[in-house]
Order: structure tokens, then C-alpha cells, then sequence
């Protein structure tokens, strides 16, 4: 029998096309807690120094293609962000900055890839309890191209945050506003059923809560919740329940006034973006005084370009 050596396995992968094997793109979403460079109406305090220098680490260290972002401040400040990343070695060239009723802290995205539509959704509305209101921060709505042979479109979302507000619940207006974010997923999967979507950002609610279930939906356009944990050694099943999720270290957001931390930011999948999702690369990064930056941490998910 002929042996086969390394060095013709080598020249064997060498000769099959580009476009036959599956390159993989990695998607981070980030809350980078109040980046602003200039003082806003309700929000007083600009980002420091040593507090950009710490986003910028953490996001250096996922080395992210895509990164959504929530709490960013004016087209300035993103554009400042992203030419500090390039001059570190990380060029994302391509953005999306979305202003929606909260003209003080928006969502946005950076990109290695060209972005080829954009649907910004800026002035959507609901009714609660006969009164109007608006989502507070819109969403993110862009159509990213990897390759010649792989697009996916990424919305954005920062829903209302768990602070008391007094013409409204929280928890009511934050239910209404992931009722609009669950339309425009219905709209889209209902237009394309395998579409790949991936649906992210904080949405300030723990997993068992009406507004998140509402995000992630039910039946065939049930989305896939991606779950980013540390790596850390972790890998049991729930010992009490295996229905239940693993006892992994996946939060995502300290809350000072309670000392508690939980898990409010999520990477949700379509069901056509989840046949490309590589869970083994899905994580939360451990950085060392990660809290410097942001009240939250980042979450990461790596995706083949390659419909399946």
C-alpha cells in the first residue's frame, strides 16, 4: 500500500479552490457602558483615558471581523473607536451608527466586511396603556457580505433598561420594545425562511423573562440562543436537571447598586445562521479588570462561511 506523507497532504489542500473551503468570521457584541466623547443632556461624563484603553484591549483580545455595539456615543465617538483599533492592528473598516428616541447613547456596528443594505430602524412605536412611545435606542439593521458566497444580516438591539421610569413600567416598556425587535425578525424569516440572521445586543432581561422570550420566539423561526460561557474548564451538564443549562459561568453584566450579576446580553441565531455556528469558538473572553471599561462583558461566536 502507498504511504501517504505529510508533505502530499499539504500539496492536496493546497490545490482544492478557495471558494470550497469555508473560511470562519467571528461576531462579538459589546455594551461599552456610556463611550461618549462629549457630555449629553442626561449623560454628564465622558469616557477616560484608561477606560477606552480598557475597551480597546478587550476587543483586541476576540479579534472580532463584526462588533455590535450598545451605549455607544456620537458618530465621533465610534469613528475615534474604530481608527484607535486600526492603529492597534485591528482595521474594521465599515460602520453603522443608529439614533433612535435616546439621542444620548446609541447602537452601532463596526465591520472588516462591506456592509451592502442598511434598514436603520430610527422612530418605531408601540401603544401601552393608551399612551405612545417609542424604542428608545431603534436597531441596528445591516446586511454584511463575507465573501462572494456568504451574506448574513445582524440586528442590533439595547432594549429598556431595568431602571424605573415614572410615566411607565420598565418591564412593560421593555416587553413592547422586544415586540417591534420580534416583528422585524417575523418580517425577515417570514420573506426568506433560511435567512442568516443573528439577532444581538443587551437586552437588559435575564433568560426566563417575557421580554427575552418574546426575542427568541417559538417554533420552525425559534432562535437560537448561542449562550457564551467562559472558558474555564467548565464542561458538566446540569447535575440537578439536565433540561436546565450547565452551571458555566455566562454572565454578562454587573449591577453595582445590588452587587449581582447576570446574564442580559445575548447572540441569538436564525435557524439557517445556526447550521454555520461553531459552538466550540463561542465564549466569553476573561480579561483582568475587564469592569474598567464597561459594566458588561463582551460575548463572542465564530460562524463558517459557508451555507449548509
Amino acid at each position: 500500500m502507498k504511504r501517504i506523507t505529510l508533505t502530499a497532504i499539504i500539496a492536496a489542500i493546497a490545490l482544492i479552490p478557495p471558494h470550497l473551503v469555508a473560511e470562519t468570521f467571528r461576531v462579538t457584541a459589546y455594551n461599552v457602558e456610556n463611550y461618549l466623547d462629549q457630555p449629553t443632556e442626561s449623560r454628564k461624563s465622558v469616557k477616560s483615558p484608561e477606560a477606552k484603553a480598557k475597551v480597546r484591549e478587550v476587543i483586541l483580545a476576540m479579534k472580532p471581523d463584526v462588533i455590535a455595539f450598545e451605549e455607544m456615543g456620537e458618530l465621533s465617538a465610534l469613528l475615534e473607536l474604530r481608527d484607535s483599533l486600526k492603529r492597534a492592528g485591528l482595521d474594521l473598516p465599515h460602520y453603522e451608527h443608529v439614533t433612535g428616541f435616546d439621542t444620548n447613547i446609541h447602537v452601532a456596528v463596526l465591520s472588516k466586511f462591506p456592509i451592502v443594505a442598511r434598514r436603520p430602524h430610527t422612530n418605531d412605536s408601540f401603544l401601552l396603556n393608551g399612551k405612545r412611545f417609542r424604542v428608545s435606542r431603534g436597531f441596528t439593521d445591516v446586511d454584511i457580505k463575507v465573501n462572494d458566497h456568504y451574506q448574513f444580516t445582524l440586528i442590533g438591539a439595547h432594549l429598556k433598561s431595568r431602571r424605573p421610569i415614572p410615566n411607565a413600567d420598565e418591564g412593560e416598556l421593555r416587553l413592547e420594545e422586544a415586540k417591534v425587535l420580534r416583528e422585524i425578525v417575523d418580517k425577515r424569516l417570514a420573506e426568506k425562511p433560511d435567512a442568516n440572521l443573528v439577532v444581538l445586543g443587551d437586552l437588559n432581561d435575564t433568560y426566563n423573562t417575557k421580554a427575552v422570550k418574546e426575542v427568541v420566539g417559538r417554533g420552525k423561526t425559534k432562535l437560537t440562543d448561542t449562550r457564551p460561557a467562559e472558558k474555564n474548564g467548565d464542561n458538566l451538564p446540569n447535575p440537578s436537571n439536565p433540561n436546565f443549562f450547565p452551571r458555566n459561568e455566562t454572565w454578562t453584566h454587573y449591577y453595582g447598586v445590588e452587587d449581582t450579576y447576570s446574564r442580559i446580553d445575548y447572540l441569538l441565531l436564525s435557524p439557517g445562521m445556526a447550521r454555520e455556528w461553531n459552538k466550540e469558538q463561542t465564549y466569553i473572553p476573561v480579561i483582568p479588570n475587564w469592569g474598567q471599561g464597561s459594566d458588561h462583558r463582551p460575548l463572542v461566536a465564530t460562524f463558517e462561511a459557508e451555507n449548509k
